[in-house]
């Protein structure tokens, strides 16, 4: 029977949010999957905009280069907004990492958790 277990982003630090510093591939470190084929990790992942201006965020799910792996939202200035709703990284012997980037260093922070879901 699978168990589910609620983690803090790996990326965090004690559930704080997580300052996006990087400004081009390969971005910021947000959290780094299971590598056991047997592990799921379903993540949610608000951002927020503290600029005057509209921020491009870009998240890597799981790489770098592959286009299928880039998910792009534009955050308004003062804006909150749900990036990741759920989605799933799993391992296959080696881990997954989500990452991401903006326009501007240090101006979008990123806050969520993870439901890890073990099914071995």
């Amino acid at each position: 029977m699978a168990t589910i277990s609620r983690i803090t982003l790996s990326g965090s630090t004690d559930g704080r949010g997580i300052a996006v510093a990087a400004t081009s591939s390969p971005g910021t470190t947000i959290h780094t999957g299971p590598s056991d084929a047997g592990i799921r990790d379903e993540i949610w992942l608000w951002a927020s905009n503290f600029n005057t201006s509209a921020e491009t965020l870009v998240l890597q799910w799981g790489g770098t280069t592959a286009i299928g792996d880039h998910f792009i939202t534009v955050i308004q200035p003062n804006e909150t907004v749900l990036v990741a709703p759920g989605w799933q990284i799993k391992g296959n012997g080696s881990a997954l990492i989500v990452k991401a980037y903006s326009t501007t260093t240090n101006v979008v922070n990123i806050a969520g958790h993870v439901n890890r879901i073990d099914a071995t």
